[in-house]
């Protein structure tokens, strides 16, 4: 009987899938083939963070840190780990970049949520301290909506339409949640949810689902 061999994409396909055990052993196999892998470590001791298993990640990142001091996810996440040993897991607020279950933030509601690539992204060294379901903030300047980290750095805008849409509902006194859903080597995604719709406003949807255009059979391209 073959087994599959170790994949990196498996490992990161669990994780996005809110599978973190799966994601763990997929981990520890590549480990087992490179034990030096900074990448692995990480997303080895992130599984374990989200299966609550904190003690057990802190050695992993540690680990991290003792063959690259100055690892920015590793850094970060230690730092996550400290608040996490004082308190709930369960009931951080998602500005703090910690969510309870992917899943279950990534539920689609008719008007209420999108999924939008970001523009104009940040370089790679700042992608790589994102993380699925790391809670970001939107800021309007001017006619944009700048998304950032919860420490204001820089990750992309949302595309004009959008933002052009959004930002008469958040003067209105609407408010959103955002996180990241998927990030790429030159892309990021988002996922923007509505918490608070003003009464201005209680007939607008936040957001319109747009249909594709339409060929002369009536087919959708």
């Amino acid at each position: 009987m073959t087994t599959n061999p170790p994949s990196r994409d498996a490992a990161i396909k669990y994780a996005l899938g809110n599978k973190w055990e799966d994601a763990y052993r997929e981990n520890l196999k590549l480990l087992e083939e490179n034990p030096q892998d900074i990448d692995t470590l990480n997303r080895t001791a992130y599984s374990l963070m989200r299966m609550g298993k904190y003690r057990k990640a802190k050695e992993y990142y540690q680990d991290v840190i003792l063959k690259d001091k100055t690892n920015p996810i590793a850094l970060k996440n230690l730092k996550r780990l400290e608040t996490l040993s004082r308190r709930s897991f369960k009931k951080q607020d998602a500005n703090e970049g910690v969510i309870t279950s992917i899943q279950d933030v990534f539920i689609e509601e008719a008007g209420k949520t999108r999924t939008v690539d970001l523009k104009n992204i940040a370089d790679k060294k700042t992608l790589t301290l994102l993380e699925p379901g790391e809670g970001v903030l939107l800021v309007v300047k001017r006619s944009k909506i700048f998304v950032q980290m919860p420490d204001k750095t820089f990750i992309g805008m949302l595309p004009d339409n959008i933002g052009m849409r959004m930002i008469p509902f958040i003067n209105g006194g609407n408010e959103y949640s955002a996180c990241i859903k998927a990030t790429e080597e030159n892309s990021v995604t988002v996922f923007i949810r509505e918490t608070k719709k003003a009464v201005r406003f209680k007939n607008q949807p936040s957001f319109v689902h747009v249909p594709l255009a339409t060929t002369s059979t009536g087919e959708d391209r």
